[in-house]
């Protein structure tokens, strides 16, 4: 999408489908013989041909794709994070004590709009977007977003947009003079970003140093909702197991010093049950 912004053309389309998809008769009229027919007469410079067709024609064609859509049902592959939470170290209880630290932090912050970095299926998005804040969670993994969006769809959710997003390599301003679209940074800043089991990745698996992430953040958003994961926990570990831990300042107090240039640190508490940390910070 980024590359057609107006829609991946027909014969794309057409070319990225599979062969038993030519089976159904909605693909094989609206895609594969509209397709093979706008191909075979490419650069002809023909008038069109054929009567106009009728508002009811085109509302029935529409309905017919539509009807086809709804139907279908994408098969879920596995991904490194499509089952974060079945495989994570958080017990019971630090997971409740997380998720009402994030309510007394979000309380305070009290914003209207929010930005969920590295979301992945949404369930600590929901203790935003339940409180009438619209949320965008964002994240890498394609499974945990098409789980979260299933959910949305489901629950009826309106407070809640799942996005894909590398936040390592955002979306830039493209189209007409790099105008027609705004890149993500500026669609920003919110009134909150959330960022929560993410900083490791970025600071160790993207080699991103703390006052970078920090300055990112800061232009992002008002308020900062973001979670500390020393190296002794097992899932920072399981990122230094594939390399050499070269990682030297990656410790909470050099990580309190590199944010603070840009914020103010108003509260720090400890998850329980865990050797994590949550702090809520508000923009210098």
């Amino acid at each position: 999408m980024k590359i057609y912004i107006d829609g991946i053309p027909l014969d794309l389309t057409s070319k990225l489908l599979s062969f038993k998809t030519r089976f159904s008769f909605s693909l094989l009229t609206h895609i594969h013989m509209h397709a093979k027919s706008q191909s075979k007469h490419a650069g002809e410079g023909l008038p069109a041909t054929g009567g106009k067709m009728s508002r009811q024609a085109l509302l029935g064609l529409v309905d017919n794709l539509f009807s086809y859509c709804r139907k279908l049902n994408l098969k879920l592959p596995e991904t490194t994070w499509g089952e974060y939470y079945d495989d994570t170290n958080y017990s019971q209880q630090a997971a409740e004590n997380k998720s009402e630290i994030i309510k007394s932090f979000t309380k305070q912050a009290n914003p209207s709009i929010a930005w969920d970095l590295g979301a992945n299926d949404g369930r600590f998005s929901r203790i935003l977007s339940e409180q009438g804040i619209f949320t965008v969670a964002f994240d890498i993994d394609e499974v945990a977003v098409q789980k979260n969006w299933q959910q949305v769809v489901k629950n009826k959710e309106r407070n809640l947009l799942p996005l894909l997003s590398d936040l390592t390599n955002p979306s830039p301003g493209i189209g007409w003079a790099g105008k027609e679209r705004k890149s993500l940074t500026e669609r920003s800043p919110v009134d909150l970003v959330m960022a929560l089991a993410l900083v490791h990745h970025l600071a160790i698996a993207n080699n991103v140093p703390f006052d970078m992430i920090a300055r990112f953040m800061a232009d992002l958003g008002r308020w900062l909702i973001i979670e500390f994961i020393p190296k002794e926990d097992s899932q920072v570990q399981r990122l230094l197991a594939s390399r050499e831990d070269i990682f030297k300042d990656y410790h909470e107090n050099i990580f309190q010093n590199r944010f603070s240039q840009y914020y103010e640190i108003i509260q720090c508490e400890k998850i329980q049950d865990s050797l994590r940390s949550l702090y809520l910070m508000r923009k210098k």
